[in-house]
C-alpha cells in the first residue's frame, strides 16, 4: 500500500519559520528511513475568531515556493476559492488542499474545482465539518470530473457537540464507507484537527493505520507553544518522525463490514476510558470541598440522582445486571478516593 507523509505548521507565520520546519522535517524523516511526501502550511486560515491569527496570506507563497525549491518537496495550501488557487499556480504550488468549512458549501467547492480543472493539480478534499457521507463525496467527485490527475481525500473529523474529549468527532464508520465506495481513492487522516491535543495523535494515527488509511496530514511547527494558531495540536519535527516511526503499518485490510463494527467500539473505548478518568479527577476535586466544608462523604441521595442518570433500557436485563455490578464498584471507588 502507498504510504503518504505530509506535514508542517498550521499557519505559515514567517519565511525563516517555513524554512527551518522544513528543513528539521526533511532532515529528521530522511534519517529515520522514509521521505516526507508534501510539507503543509496554512497561507489563508479560515478562523472561527476574527482576532485569531489568519496566515500571512499571499506574502506567504514565495516562502513556500522556496521551500519547495530548496528541499525538493512539494507544498501544499488550503484554497477557499478561485483566486487563491490562482495565486497557488502563479508562485508554483500545484497541490492544494479544500477546507472542512469550505466543504460544506458545494458552490464554493465547484468554483475551486473549476479553476484547478484541466491544470497540473492534486487536490486534496478534507471532509467537511458535518458528518455526511453523500456531500464529502460529492465534493470528491467535482474535482474528479474537472480531470485532475490526483484527488486525495482527508479525514480530520467532524463537529459534533455531544463529543468533549476530541477537539472533533471521529465517526470512523464515515471514512471507512468511503473508502469501501471508492476504493482507488487515497484517504489520509488529519490527527491534529480530529484530536486537538498532541497527547492523543498517536492513538488515533495508529487506529486510522488500522482502518487501511494511505498515510498522515499532521501539522508540526519547530516551537509549538509560540504557535500563532493551534499550539496544542501541532507536534514538533521530531515528534512527528517518532511518530511516523512507530507505527504499525499494515497492508492487509480485514473484512470492511468488521472494521466498522471495530472503528465504532475503539471509538466509544477511547472517549469512556477518559471520560472516567475525568470523573474521578472531579471526585478528588468533590472531596476537598467536602473535606473544607466539613460534609459527609457519603450523600445517599446524590448518589440516586447518578443512578436515575443511567436506567436506560430497562428492556435489556442483562445490560442492567452489568450496570448494577459497574455503579457499584464506581460508587465504592469514589467513596475510597474521597476518604
Amino acid at each position: 500500500m502507498e504510504r503518504i507523509w505530509i506535514a508542517g505548521p498550521c499557519a505559515a507565520e514567517s519565511r525563516e519559520q517555513l524554512l527551518a520546519t522544513a528543513a528539521e522535517l526533511v532532515e529528521k524523516s530522511a534519517s529515520a528511513g522514509f521521505r516526507l511526501d508534501y510539507f503543509r502550511a496554512g497561507a489563508w486560515k479560515v478562523r472561527s475568531n476574527p482576532d485569531s491569527f489568519c496566515g500571512a496570506g499571499e506574502e506567504a507563497l514565495p516562502w513556500l515556493c522556496e521551500v519547495q525549491e530548496t528541499y525538493d518537496v512539494p507544498v501544499c495550501v488550503e484554497v477557499m476559492n478561485a483566486r487563491q488557487v490562482e495565486l497557488c499556480a502563479k508562485h508554483g504550488i500545484r497541490a492544494v488542499w479544500v477546507g472542512a468549512r469550505t466543504g460544506v458549501n458545494p458552490t464554493e467547492v465547484q468554483q475551486i474545482a473549476d479553476a484547478v480543472s484541466g491544470a497540473d493539480f492534486i487536490v486534496m478534499v478534507k471532509n467537511p465539518i458535518i458528518p455526511d457521507l453523500k456531500l464529502w463525496m460529492g465534493n470528491i467527485e467535482r474535482f474528479l470530473k474537472a480531470d485532475i490527475r490526483r484527488v486525495m481525500a482527508v479525514h480530520r473529523g467532524f463537529t459534533d457537540a455531544q463529543e468533549n474529549v476530541y477537539r472533533n468527532a471521529p465517526v470512523w464508520q464515515i471514512p471507512i464507507e468511503l473508502k469501501v465506495r471508492m476504493p482507488e481513492l487515497p484517504i489520509l487522516c488529519d490527527p491534529s484537527h480530529l484530536c486537538g491535543n498532541v497527547k492523543w495523535i498517536p492513538q488515533v494515527a495508529q487506529l486510522a493505520m488500522n482502518y487501511g488509511f494511505n498515510g498522515l496530514m499532521t501539522e508540526c511547527h519547530l516551537n509549538p507553544s509560540q504557535a500563532l494558531s493551534d499550539a496544542d495540536q501541532q507536534m514538533t519535527p521530531a515528534q512527528w518522525v517518532e511518530l511516523v516511526t512507530h507505527l504499525d503499518l499494515r497492508n492487509d485490510t480485514p473484512d470492511l463490514s468488521l472494521v466498522k463494527q471495530r472503528a465504532k467500539l475503539e471509538n466509544i473505548d477511547n472517549q469512556l476510558s477518559e471520560l472516567l478518568y475525568q470523573r474521578m479527577m472531579i471526585t478528588d476535586e468533590i472531596a476537598d470541598i467536602k473535606r473544607k466544608n466539613h460534609i459527609a462523604v457519603v450523600q445517599p441521595q446524590q448518589w440516586q440522582q447518578v443512578v436515575k442518570r443511567y436506567q436506560t433500557h430497562p428492556e435489556d436485563v442483562a445490560y442492567q445486571e452489568f450496570l448494577e455490578k459497574f455503579l457499584e464498584l464506581l460508587h465504592q471507588t469514589s467513596i475510597e478516593r474521597q476518604r
